[in-house]
This record gives structure tokens, sequence and C-alpha cells, in this order.
């Protein structure tokens, strides 16, 4: 069984209905995609917060050194990590409760997705938030 992405209608549904993104590498260079997609989400009105060992802040916000740190609830969790983290990050998600996982561009881990909507998470993968965002959604949350 292939893994298929939500359609674009459920997508820009929970775009809406989200406000804190956990963002699983996201790094304080500037130049990085994780920053410029995290900016851009946090500009919208989200509330990002940055999940990256041995950073003490991102974007004003403070870091993380993983999931199971944040004191907040976390509504989804955007993954700019290498595709062989992907498992262990899912394995945190369905620990903690985290319903919504988004695999950023070039982030694929087929298992992975699949054992996270076989736990009931909303799973999309391969794809860019900010894009889906901006596509799909127009730019107001």
């Amino acid at each position: 069984m292939n893994f298929i992405n939500p359609g674009a209608k459920e997508i820009c549904q929970m775009l809406h209905s989200i406000h804190t993104v956990a963002v699983v590498g996201l790094s304080p260079n500037t130049a990085r995609p994780s920053f410029r997609v995290a900016s851009a989400l946090q500009s919208h009105g989200y509330h990002i917060v940055p999940v990256r060992p041995l950073v003490q802040e991102v974007l004003d916000e403070p870091a993380y050194p993983d999931l199971e740190s944040v004191p907040c609830k976390v509504d989804i969790v955007d993954v700019f990590r290498a595709s062989q983290h992907v498992p262990a990050i899912v394995a945190s998600c369905i620990k903690l409760g985290i319903t919504r996982i988004w695999l950023q561009e070039g982030v694929i881990h087929e298992e992975a997705a699949q054992q996270a909507q076989a736990a009931g998470m909303m799973v999309v993968m391969n794809r860019c938030m900010w894009r889906d965002f901006s596509q799909l959604c127009g730019t107001s949350k």
C-alpha cells in the first residue's frame, strides 16, 4: 500500500485549524529553507516552536532539544530532518499524542508515514507547508 497525501481541501482546512507548529530541524541560518518557511508561517499568525538541539532561540522563540521537551500543546510537527530520522519523530508524536505531522519536500519515509496514519495521525509528506498554505488557502489564516 502506497502513502497518499490528503487532498487540497483537507490540507487547507487543517492549516486553518492549527496554531502551534513545532518545527523539527529549524535552523537559525536565515538562508536555510526551514528558517524561511517558519518565518513566513510566523508572519501569518502561527506560533512557531523551534526543535533543535544546541540552539537557544530561533525567530525570537526559545528552542527545545526534542519534542518531549516542548512545554506547550503542539498542533502539528513540521519536519526538516533527513528521512532516516522520521521514524523516531513519528514515535515521539505518537507517544505525545500529537495528531498531525508534516514532512517537508524531500523528506520521505513511506513506512513511518503509514505507521503515523495507522496511529490516527494526519500525515502530509514531501510537500512544503508554506507553499501549500499560500497556494491552497490564500495568504490569510
